[in-house]
Formats: structure tokens, C-alpha cells, sequence
């Protein structure tokens, strides 16, 4: 009887080759026609809407935030820390580079049917260049203090805590390990020309009271493909209002929240001056702590995340499981004035039309793609009614242009033992962010940061 093992041999060659060739096998995957970008945004406990300039938009600028706008709603206060709930829409198209307005049919639910009105930006014009001689800005001048950076759930300061940066050393050593920003937020191309947007100025509603997305929604315009119609269920709506508070004892700071279903994970973050008096003449120590458990500013993850990179940052400890409902820090690490935040990441809602083929063999060509991000932030700031009125009490003349308030939202109740720093200290702050010592993180130590780690 002839030996099976040569037959055997060439069977597991074959098998191998076989594997192996599949397994080369990508699949075609061709950019969609169309496209719809929904971001919604739901913000409590932070500053009111304010005259562009103004000190809302300081304290946006501040964490990142986004537009303010001196008559309704504007495109890009997802981004920002303005109390209220919010949507920003962007559609774009294969088919019409330049499409100018476009309409988004939204359920009834909304409180904005029928139809929202997108609208793109008209293109800039190009302005010729001066050949006026211009002194440039003068040199920078360095202001003395520290930054201190503190993480991890807890009253007590951990070994090798707080790292530190001296301004007047600016070692690379010491920046690359402070300057720890993860963030893996996906940009959503900006308004422009070809690219309409809502809100906008000739559609800037507001969100009405009890605004419900879920339901149909359908895109449509000049080069939009036909039937771009898909559904928001109730489980990516618009998320709740986070209800968080702040409490302080000798021990620590403890930082508590209500449970949400949707919620996929917890951030908190927390920025503030240990001596707002002195940071008023320029001598500043800021201190950061955030909730993870490996260093993180949180300066981006205080953001949409996609739901990937919660996973992975869930499993490393640097985002809270969905079913935390508080976190406490030391006392050296949360100053009294300190600004926090509280974020419940959601899921994304990403759908295709047609579906992606299972077979790798088959071409995907989408006709439409649509991606809803959802994000709910809580901003706990003690002091911030007499710094708001301080600083807004100079932009007196724009009360005629201010908007109508936005939607209330449950307001936290605050402990009552939480401390509450006298008049100095806040006015003093007050000067403090309008020397831009806030800025001064994300303008300049940035850049010398990356200066410092290129070299």
C-alpha cells in the first residue's frame, strides 16, 4: 500500500498556499458619494452664550472650546463649553464640488421640522498683500511659576507625583513626560465652500426645549444622491444632561455623578491656580489632575473619542468604566478655584449605504455614509457667577445684541461644605485669564514644548 504521508505533505502545502492567499485578499473600498457628519453635543454647568470676545468665548478658548455668536446659533458650538444642547451638520458630495445649500428633512420630534436649511460659506476673498513694513510682535516674555500635573482616583498623591515644569528651566526631558494629550477625535471637515453646513447665518436656530433627534432624516441637493435617508434611534438621541458634583472635605476633593444608560465611559479633569493672587503678577502655578490612571493633561480627551480608542483607553485605566458614578482626588491636586469637567463619552452611529460586502472579493461602493457622535460634559466651577460678572461687567454696551437665553438644564446642587473663595481671590483670577495665564498652556508652552522635543 503506497505511504499517505507525501499525499499528506502536499495537502497541507496546498492548504497553507491556499490560507495564505486569502488572507491577501483586500478588499476594494471606494469613498462615498455623499456624506453627513452630525455631531450632538449636550453641555451643564458652563458658561452662558456670550458676545464673541467676551468672556464666554475666553473660557471656551480656555478648554478648547469653540465659536461664540452675537445672535443665535453657529456652527461650531459642539466644540465649545456654552450651557445647552447642541448640533452641528456638515454634508458634502462627489458630485457637486461646489454645491452651495442643501436641506436636511428632521422628524417631528426636533422641534425644527420640516426641513433645516444648510447653507455653505461663500469663498473668501483674496486679499493683497501690504507691503507696509510691520514691527512683528515684540519678544515673549516668560512668566514665572510651575505646572503641576497630578492623576488617578484618590485622596492620596501617589509615588512619583506630581510631575512638574518650571518655566524658567523648560527641560524637554521633563515636557515630554507632563505634555500627556491622547486624543484619536476624528476632525469633521470644516465649513466651506462646496461643503454646506448647519447651523448658519440665514438658519440659526436654536434647539428647542426637549429636542429629539431620533427618527427619519433625509439629505438632499444638487448632486446629493438620491435617497440619502437613514434613522437615528433612540439609543444615539441627544444625551442626557451629566448631573455631577463637587464636594470638599480636609481629606480631599470627591467628585460624584449620576449614572447615565448611555453612557459608554467617564473622563473627569480638573485645571485650576494654587495662588490666584500671585498668578494676577505673573509669578502662576497651575495644576491638572484627570482621573486616569497613567498620566494624562485630558486637555483632548475631554472630547468625542471613537469607540475603539474608548475600548483600548478603558482597558489601560485612562477612561472610567461606564459604571463609575464618582472619583475623588487629592487635596493638593483640586484647587478651590479649580475649573473641572466631567465628560460621558456615547457611542457612535456610523452607517452605509449599500452595506459593506462580507466577502472580501466584492468591491464596496458606498452611495452614502452618515456619522453621529454624541457627548455629554459637566463643568463644575466654583466662583464662576463673580468672575462671569466681573468680567462681562466691561461688555455692558452689548447687552442690546445678546441672545435669547439658551434652554435651562438641571442644574447640580453643590455641597454645601465646599469652600468658597472671597473677593480677592476672584478678581484676582479674573485678571489672571485676562493676561491670558490660560492661554499661555495652550499658545506658547505647546509650541515651545514641540520646539524643545524637535531639537
Amino acid at each position: 500500500m503506497p505511504s499517505l504521508k507525501p499525499l499528506a505533505i502536499a495537502a497541507t502545502g496546498l492548504f497553507a498556499l491556499t490560507s495564505a492567499s486569502a488572507a491577501e485578499i483586500v478588499q476594494k473600498v471606494k469613498p462615498p458619494v455623499s456624506q453627513a457628519y452630525i455631531d450632538l453635543a449636550t453641555f451643564n454647568g458652563g458658561a452662558p452664550m456670550a458676545p464673541a470676545g467676551g468672556m464666554g468665548g475666553m473660557l471656551g478658548g480656555l478648554f478648547g472650546g469653540g465659536k461664540s455668536n452675537d445672535r443665535g446659533n453657529s456652527f461650531g458650538q459642539t466644540q465649545g463649553q456654552a450651557q445647552g444642547r447642541w448640533m452641528d451638520v456638515t454634508l458634502l458630495t462627489r458630485h457637486n464640488k461646489e454645491l452651495k445649500t442643501a436641506t436636511q428633512s428632521v422628524p417631528s420630534g426636533s422641534k425644527l421640522a420640516p426641513t433645516l436649511n444648510l447653507l455653505a460659506p461663500e469663498p473668501t476673498k483674496v486679499v493683497a498683500e501690504s507691503h507696509v513694513a510691520s514691527e512683528g510682535p515684540g519678544e515673549f516674555q516668560m512668566p514665572k511659576g510651575k505646572m503641576y500635573l497630578y492623576w488617578g482616583c484618590g485622596t492620596e498623591v501617589r509615588k512619583g507625583q506630581p510631575l512638574v515644569i518650571d518655566f524658567a528651566r523648560m527641560d524637554p526631558k521633563q515636557m515630554n513626560q507632563f505634555f500627556q494629550n491622547r486624543n484619536a477625535m476624528f476632525r469633521v471637515p470644516e465649513p466651506a465652500p462646496g461643503r454646506p453646513v448647519w447651523p448658519n447665518k440665514k438658519d440659526d436656530r436654536m434647539l428647542p426645549e426637549g429636542a429629539s433627534m431620533a427618527g427619519e432624516h433625509t439629505f438632499a441637493g444638487e448632486g446629493v444622491v438620491d435617497g440619502f435617508k437613514f434613522n437615528i434611534d433612540a439609543a444615539h438621541d441627544l444625551m442626557p444632561a451629566v448631573e455631577a458634583t463637587r464636594s470638599d472635605d480636609a481629606r480631599g476633593v470627591l467628585f460624584k455623578w449620576k449614572p447615565m444608560q448611555q453612557a459608554t465611559g467617564w473622563f473627569v479633569q480638573a485645571m485650576g491656580m494654587r495662588d490666584s493672587a500671585a498668578a494676577g503678577n505673573g509669578d502662576m502655578e497651575m495644576v491638572y489632575w484627570t482621573s486616569s490612571e497613567l498620566p494624562d493633561m485630558g486637555m483632548g480627551l475631554v472630547n468625542y473619542q471613537p469607540d475603539s480608542s474608548i475600548a483600548k483607553w478603558q482597558k489601560e485605566k485612562v477612561i472610567l468604566p461606564a459604571s463609575t458614578s464618582e472619583c475623588a482626588a487629592p487635596k493638593e491636586a483640586v484647587s478651590a478655584m479649580a475649573m473641572s469637567r466631567v465628560i460621558a463619552y456615547g457611542d457612535e452611529l456610523n452607517m452605509a449605504y449599500p452595506p459593506r460586502p462580507k466577502d472580501p472579493r466584492i468591491d464596496w461602493e458606498p452611495q452614502w455614509e452618515v456619522k453621529v457622535r454624541r457627548k455629554s460634559v459637566a463643568s463644575l466651577t466654583p466662583g464662576m457667577g463673580s468672575m462671569m460678572g466681573a468680567a462681562m461687567a466691561g461688555h455692558a454696551d452689548d447687552e442690546d445684541k445678546a441672545p435669547a437665553p439658551r434652554q435651562a438644564l438641571a442644574q447640580p446642587q453643590r455641597e454645601q461644605q465646599q469652600p468658597q473663595p472671597d473677593k480677592p481671590a476672584s478678581s484676582a483670577a479674573v485678571e489672571a485669564i485676562k493676561s491670558s495665564a490660560f492661554d499661555l498652556f495652550k499658545n506658547v508652552l505647546q509650541r515651545k514644548a514641540e520646539d524643545a522635543l524637535s531639537r
